[in-house]
């Protein structure tokens, strides 16, 4: 995506300083220029480009009725002339370099409060090329002190909010750019209903509020905020663009490709689907735009488990992007069906494809090391161990020297690789690369994601090689990155709770285990359905906690709701339900137990003196002897 501030630049280009000269004192004759408030106020609350010509011909013709029909100091005409001309200069300079001269010498002459748009302008132009964001935030606060001086909304005060909030992105100061954000976003939803704007003013600078919210958002790891002003962003497009244009179709695929990086394919579904039609419509299938949509909608269906209809997307993303001659796409979309044909069992296969492809790579590349992984994860499947350690052991050297160059790349390959050992239970070298994955991800705020999803799987590998200890910090690392990223009710964040759960109940902390259990059933309820059998699971795991706890009944109870919950699933279930109804009986049996020993605690106990003394008393009861009858 675009800086948003090149979507906001173009309105302000050629919108005349026009307000630096009417916000200048009267001049001091019998028939003063005419101050025209009304344009005035339109101009402080409108977007729509009024021409500089227009503006300039009208002042003209004042300033000669001002010389035909009172006197005024030569002086101050060659003031004012002056001030337009610098204006003029700072209107049509194009490049970075002559607006900050003209604006350098307009200083010189104007006053602080007369440069407010000037000073916005300038911070616009500096932001859309990218250039020293530390001028550009200088520029922004200059406009604010402003145009925010009167305490009055308006669309340029909404514009120059949205200029600092980007900005402030851009040096990684994301609490301040989300203050300047939000303040704008208010300030645009007031803006929204009022009359005298139409939407064609206040739009543009709404699209790119919602673009840098999405953006600050997901560098702060908040993404489930994030998706929701992607959406937004999204939706005002559909409100202001052609419905089948190019931009439209490129929106629709970027929110696809949000979601992907969540690992939601089932939202990303129907934003790929749509994209891949407008862009059919406008462009025709054998369209580049098209091509890069069918290799997306390829990703999603792997990710749906949907691997046949997966491999055909891929296919015909090939055969154009082919025809194109993009050949580094086509190898991406190469290894892509490689693990589409793996997904699918089909490992020869998947193997030849590679072998045809890793000839046309460089000896260092990434791409080089990317086919190694694939391959793999291939002789994985097929238990050829000895050959799939040698290929991940060549991606792991490659990747090994790229790690300053591109940290999050090198993350994610060490993740896959990591994963490639766990399923050759190799755990320690699993979880040697994870922590190395985690170390490279924690220093970038936009991966915070990930982190916590690297930190819930060294967690896991730990409570499973019997590393009790060490696995809670992970955990509990993961489930608090995983909230702060995703919302405390996604379905990933139950699990890390059921695993932390397990390592407490190992570590005999029952109390925060069926805590823990509890957030997890809770999730799983909302996210997966009360009959998943992850949910059941979660149910079965409260069961196991107050057990451990003698809590019986809650025990008892919890156990129920599991065998209820598999009687629902029918004869599908049948293992499943005869094994949850002989732990609800082992419950009570315990619980009877239980129940007997207490019995036994509050039975009398003989005493020296005769008496009777109760366990649970400090009572001394007399005992009344009675000899028996002869």
């Amino acid at each position: 995506m675009r800086r948003a501030s090149s979507k906001l630049i173009s309105n302000l280009h050629h919108h005349p300083t026009k307000h630096l000269i009417t916000t200048l004192p009267p001049l001091p004759n019998p028939t003063p220029i005419p101050s025209n408030p009304t344009n005035q106020s339109q101009f402080q609350t409108h977007l729509k480009p009024t021409k500089k010509i227009h503006f300039l011909h009208n002042l003209s013709r004042n300033f000669n009725t001002i010389v035909e029909n009172s006197p005024v100091l030569p002086s101050r005409q060659r003031k004012i002339k002056e001030k337009l001309d610098l204006e003029e200069a700072f209107e049509s300079a194009e490049t970075v370099d002559d607006m900050l001269k003209a604006f350098k010498d307009m200083e010189a002459s104007f006053e602080e409060k007369e440069l407010g748009l000037a000073s916005l302008k300038m911070g616009l132009k500096l932001d859309q090329e990218g250039e020293d964001p530390e001028k550009t935030l200088d520029f922004g606060l200059r406009a604010l002190s402003v145009l925010d001086k009167d305490g009055k909304i308006s669309l340029l005060l909404a514009m120059n909010l949205q200029l600092l909030g980007s900005v402030c992105y851009s040096l990684k100061r994301f609490n301040e750019s989300l203050g300047y954000l939000n303040r704008a976003n208010r300030i645009l939803g007031q803006l929204e209903n009022d009359d005298s704007l139409s939407i064609e003013d206040v739009m543009p600078i709404m699209h790119a509020v919602q673009l840098e919210l999405f953006n600050v958002k997901t560098a702060v790891g908040r993404r489930e905020e994030a998706l929701a002003h992607l959406r937004k962003s999204l939706e005002i497009k559909e409100m202001t663009l052609d419905e089948n244009s190019k931009e439209l179709g490129n929106a629709n695929r970027d929110v696809a490709e949000a979601y992907v990086a969540v690992l939601n394919f089932k939202e990303a579904l129907p934003f790929c689907l749509k994209a891949v039609e407008i862009h059919k419509t406008d462009l025709g299938s054998n369209s580049v735009e098209v091509a890069h949509d069918r290799r997306l909608l390829g990703i999603i269906y792997t990710g749906l488990e949907e691997h046949e209809k997966a491999l055909e997307q891929n296919q015909l993303s090939q055969r154009v992007l082919k025809s194109w001659g993009l050949s580094t796409d086509v190898l991406r979309a190469e290894i892509d069906a490689a693990n589409m044909q793996i997904a699918l069992g089909r490992y020869e296969e998947a193997i030849n494809t590679l072998k045809s492809v890793v000839q046309l790579t460089d000896k260092e590349s990434e791409d080089r090391a990317m086919i190694f992984i694939a391959m793999a994860k291939a002789l994985c499947n097929q238990e050829k161990f000895i050959d799939a350690k040698r290929c991940l052991e060549i991606s792991y050297k490659i990747y090994d020297k790229k790690e300053m160059k591109t940290p999050v790349a090198v993350a994610e390959a060490f993740m896959e690789i990591a994963m490639q050992y766990e399923s050759m239970n190799e755990f320690e070298n699993a979880i040697s690369l994870l922590k190395r994955a985690f170390s490279m991800l924690e220093k970038i705020p936009q991966e915070q994601h990930s982190v916590g999803s690297v930190s819930a799987r060294i967690g896991w590998l730990l409570l499973l090689t019997g590393k009790v200890e060490q696995a809670i910090p992970y955990l509990e690392d993961a489930t608090e990155r995983l909230k702060e990223s995703f919302g405390s009710k996604h379905f990933g964040i139950g699990y890390v709770y059921n695993n932390l759960g397990a390592a407490y109940l190992e570590l005999d902390r029952p109390q925060s285990a069926a805590q823990v259990f509890a957030y997890a059933k809770d999730i799983m309820e909302v996210s997966l359905g009360p009959h998943h059998a992850d949910t059941i699971g979660a149910f079965q795991n409260l069961s196991k906690a107050y057990a451990a706890m003698g809590s019986y009944d809650l025990a008892i109870n919890f156990q129920n709701k599991v065998i209820e919950a598999w009687e629902d699933h029918g004869p599908s279930a049948e293992d499943e339900l005869e094994e949850a109804q002989r732990l609800v009986e082992e419950l009570k049996n315990k619980a009877r137990e239980e129940m007997a020993k207490s019995l036994l605690k509050a039975m009398p106990v003989g005493a020296n003196d005769g008496s009777v003394l109760y366990e649970d008393s400090q009572i001394r009861v007399p005992v009344i002897e009675t000899k028996a009858r002869e």
